[in-house]
């Protein structure tokens, strides 16, 4: 699994353009997420994508083409820190019939956000094994919806990488 992280503008239309350059590789995005990032004016975006190497360079160097992305970079894994977020909402019933779901909230290091008398909505924060995991063990209390963000990633770099990238470029600006 690779994650790409694009830095750019926040525009209207990018995303639609970003989807086409997987789309025409016929390229499934796995999860996506996007949010301002530490720098003022610059938007982040994570997307995974199952596929190789030489695939994902192409993709990069497409993505930087557009006129709105300000720089983007491949990751593994290895190179990032990374959590999703997964809710969960139960049937508050099936739950207090059984006495054992707190024990298991509290093994997969979940937590209750809501409960009313129809149901109950239970977060957890993880990998996407580790959320998958949960939504096994709770498939027996009559899931009524679940939903996993996208994947939200920061570097294992000491800073953000767009800051060396903007420093490196305003350095190259001729001086007035």
């Amino acid at each position: 699994m690779y994650t790409i992280v694009v830095y750019s503008e926040n525009h209207v239309g990018l995303l639609n353009q970003l989807s086409i350059i997987f789309t025409r590789r016929c390229l499934n995005i796995e999860s996506i997420s996007a949010s301002a990032c530490s720098r003022q004016g610059v938007h982040k975006i994570a997307i995974t994508c199952r596929s190789d190497a030489a695939m994902m360079d192409k993709v990069i160097k497409q993505i930087e083409k557009r006129i709105d992305v300000i720089k983007a970079y491949l990751y593994t894994d290895s190179e990032l820190v990374y959590q999703e977020v997964a809710l969960y909402k139960v049937s508050t019933a099936k739950i207090l019939a059984e006495n054992q779901v707190e024990a298991m909230i509290r093994r997969h290091g979940a937590r209750i956000l809501d409960v009313t008398p129809d149901y109950t909505v239970i977060e957890k924060t993880g990998h996407n094994d580790e959320t998958e995991a949960l939504f096994n063990e709770l498939k027996r209390y009559d899931i009524k919806q679940f939903m996993r963000s996208g994947r939200v990633v920061v570097t294992r770099s000491p800073i953000e990488s767009i800051d060396n990238y903007l420093a490196m470029r305003e350095s190259q600006m001729p001086k007035p």
